[in-house]
């Protein structure tokens, strides 16, 4: 679990990135950034927001070699032993940042190296790094009075609800390559920012394997399940699974699909298609770990539970207790009609 709310700024370093295939420039500042109390509100703003909006999906960093051979692992490691070095640090991996900005589609802009403290993570205290950057340029207007008149000034900015590039790196679990968070709104160029600057892979810990596994069970379900049977099936299928994990703070695969698969016949299948399409999610050779909460509230929030019929009606199915939609829905055929048909069996109707 994440806490960004008692962090604190200790330093801001801001420079600019040019695109080198373009012959654009850097520019590195000679001295840290001065802040004052209402600008460090409105850049903790600027720079958290789209992490709060974001799954927690960390990230760590790697090199096919060594860790050691890792840019930006290997700065970050520095400015944590001794943060007096910060701003020279910030200008290192602000360089390297310009030496992989030298595809015609990345843009120019805007690099703040920020060094925070009481950063909680998993209920522990610890500082942390973020590499931001900020690329696209949106016009705005500002108001000046000239003698009696009130005048529109066109003028560029960015927009400081939108980050357009960012990553936390927490000092913590140095020797795994840390715990860091990325997001990045233009995935056009995405390679470019996590894999030629930062370096980092997803960190393949509780969260990773309990959304994963969630995710190709929603992909057995469309592929598999609703082939196999219908859409209420379907839909039914996932609120158990769902519910499997939102009980057990373990997961065992053998124990996952004796409870959740109906249709026994289904169990080869998922077998099958776990050989086939696990690696896409990761989990092809991993039948046990422990479950992360939050990655199960995450999915089932996402997971739709509703049937959409060609009739412009829709079935919403309850995620909390599957058993109802199987009790007291079911699915037949009208004859006459040559229409299928879903019978709905309640006491009253709710009132809101």
């Amino acid at each position: 679990m994440l806490n960004l709310y008692p962090a604190q700024i200790e330093s801001v370093s801001l420079h600019r990135v040019g695109n080198k295939s373009k012959n654009e420039p850097i520019f590195l500042s000679s001295e840290p950034f001065s802040l004052n109390d209402e600008m460090a509100g409105l850049l903790k703003e600027y720079f958290f927001k789209p992490f709060r909006e974001k799954e927690e999906n960390y990230f760590k960093f790697s090199h096919e070699v060594d860790l050691e051979f890792n840019e930006v692992y290997k700065s970050v490691t520095t400015l944590f032993e001794d943060s007096t070095s910060a701003h020279q640090i910030s200008k290192q991996i602000t360089s390297h940042l310009f030496e992989q900005s030298n595809h015609p589609h990345i843009k120019s802009g805007e690099v703040y190296v920020v060094h925070f403290s009481d950063m909680v993570v998993d209920n522990q205290k610890t500082d942390a790094i973020g590499i931001f950057k900020s690329e696209l340029k949106h016009d705005f207007l500002q108001f000046e009075e000239q003698g009696q008149n009130l005048e529109i000034l066109i003028q560029q900015g960015i927009n400081i609800n939108k980050l357009d590039k960012g990553c936390i790196v927490f000092n913590i679990e140095k020797e795994e390559g840390y715990k860091v968070l990325s997001v990045d709104r233009n995935r056009y160029d995405a390679k470019y920012w996590l894999e030629n600057f930062l370096g980092i892979t997803p960190l393949t810990d509780e969260n990773f394997y309990t959304k994963n596994y969630l995710k190709f069970c929603q992909n057995f379900a469309k592929d598999v399940v609703l082939p196999a049977e219908d859409k209420q099936q379907e839909v039914l299928f996932m609120n158990r699974a769902v519910n499997h994990f939102a009980k057990n703070d373990e997961f065992e695969e053998t124990s996952f699909l004796n409870e959740v698969m109906e249709n026994p016949e289904l169990i080869p299948e998922f077998k099958h298609y776990k050989v086939e399409k696990g690696p896409k999610f990761s989990i092809e050779d991993v039948s046990n770990f422990d479950i992360a909460n939050k990655a199960v509230s995450d999915a089932r929030k996402k997971i739709k539970n509703v049937i959409n019929l060609d009739t412009n009606i829709q079935i919403k199915m309850d995620f909390i207790n599957p058993e109802s939609a199987q009790k007291f829905v079911e699915k037949g055929w009208d004859e006459e009609r040559q229409m299928y048909y879903y019978l709905v069996y309640f006491n009253k109707e709710e009132k809101n």
